[in-house]
C-alpha cells in the first residue's frame, strides 16, 4: 500500500486526486456503471458484479440501482441479507462495515469522507476519512444520513431523515437532526408493529 492509500485509512490528511488514486478509483466505477445499467430480469450478473465491486459482501444481498459509491464498494463490508432501497450512497473512501440483516430506505448516504475546517488546506483540496461501523439488523429510514466515524450497534432504528453525528449502543430507536436516542426498543414492539397496529400471534412468537 503505498503512502497515500495508508493515509485514507488511518484518518489522515491526503489529496485525493492524485493520478495513481484517480485510475484506481475510475476503474471501481466502471463497475459501478455497469452495476447501474443492469436491466431488472438481470439478476444474476447484479449478484457477480457486488462481489466484484465489494470488498465483501455476504449471501441473500440486494440493492436497487441506482446505487452510488465514491469507491464503487471497494472498501465496503456487507453481511448477509442486507438490503438497500433505491439512491443508497456510500462514501466509501475508507471502510464501510454493515452487519447481517441491515436494511437502508431510499436516499441513505453513508459517508465516511470529511474535509478540514480550516479553509487554507481546504482551498488545497485536503480531505481525510474515517471508516463507519454499522452492526447487525438495524433499519435506516429513508434519507438518514451517517457521518464519517460513527459505531452503530445492532437492532438499531434510524428515522427518516435523521442525521447521526454520534455513536448508537445496540436495541434503540433515534431520530432528528442531531440524531437522538428517542427509546429502547421494549416490550411494547412485540406487540405492536405499527401504531396500534398487533403483530399476529403466529409471527409474535418467532
Amino acid at each position: 500500500m503505498n503512502d497515500v492509500m495508508k493515509k485514507m485509512h488511518d484518518c489522515e490528511l491526503y489529496l485525493p486526486n492524485g493520478e495513481e488514486l484517480l485510475q484506481a478509483q475510475t476503474e471501481r466505477l466502471e463497475k459501478l456503471y455497469d452495476y447501474n445499467a443492469t436491466r431488472p430480469s438481470e439478476g444474476e450478473r447484479r449478484n457477480r458484479l457486488l462481489k466484484e465491486m465489494f470488498a465483501e459482501i455476504g449471501e441473500g444481498c440486494y440493492l436497487e440501482p441506482p446505487f452510488h459509491a465514491n469507491w464503487g464498494g471497494a472498501h465496503v463490508h456487507f453481511g448477509k441479507n442486507v438490503y438497500a432501497n433505491f439512491n443508497l450512497t456510500l462514501v466509501d473512501d475508507t471502510h464501510i462495515y454493515v452487519g447481517d440483516n441491515t436494511m437502508f430506505g431510499p436516499n441513505v448516504t453513508v459517508a465516511t469522507a470529511g474535509h478540514p475546517i480550516l479553509p487554507a488546506l481546504r482551498e488545497q483540496g485536503y480531505q481525510y476519512n474515517a471508516a463507519v461501523h454499522i452492526g447487525k439488523n438495524c433499519w435506516f429510514g429513508a434519507g438518514a444520513i451517517v457521518l464519517p466515524g460513527i459505531t452503530i450497534g445492532n437492532n438499531v432504528v434510524v428515522g427518516a431523515g435523521s442525521v447521526v453525528t454520534k455513536d448508537l449502543p445496540d436495541n434503540v430507536i433515534a431520530v432528528g437532526n442531531p440524531c437522538r436516542i428517542l427509546r429502547e426498543v421494549d416490550e411494547r414492539d412485540r406487540k405492536y408493529f405499527f401504531k396500534d397496529r398487533e403483530i399476529g400471534e403466529d409471527l409474535r412468537s418467532r
